[in-house]
């Protein structure tokens, strides 16, 4: 539904509005490309990989010292 303005304040008023609304979901949209760009580094792949082998490790580790040979 179309709003119906009395004057030209209202009608600038809500075009600032919307103006701020669309730059804020610009500036929201940049946001998540650099955060989906930050998860895609080799870094963010390896960490967990390492921490998981390590704790195999260890548990491998363990599991020998009390098993029988």
């Amino acid at each position: 539904m179309k709003p119906s303005y009395t004057n030209f304040n209202d009608l600038e008023t809500d075009l600032k509005r919307l103006n701020l609304e669309r730059r804020i979901a610009w500036e929201e949209i940049k946001l998540l490309k650099t955060e989906f760009k930050d998860d895609l580094t080799p870094y963010n792949w390896i960490e967990p990989i390492i921490k998981k082998a390590s704790k195999y490790g260890v548990f491998m580790l363990v599991r020998k010292m009390f098993t029988k040979h």
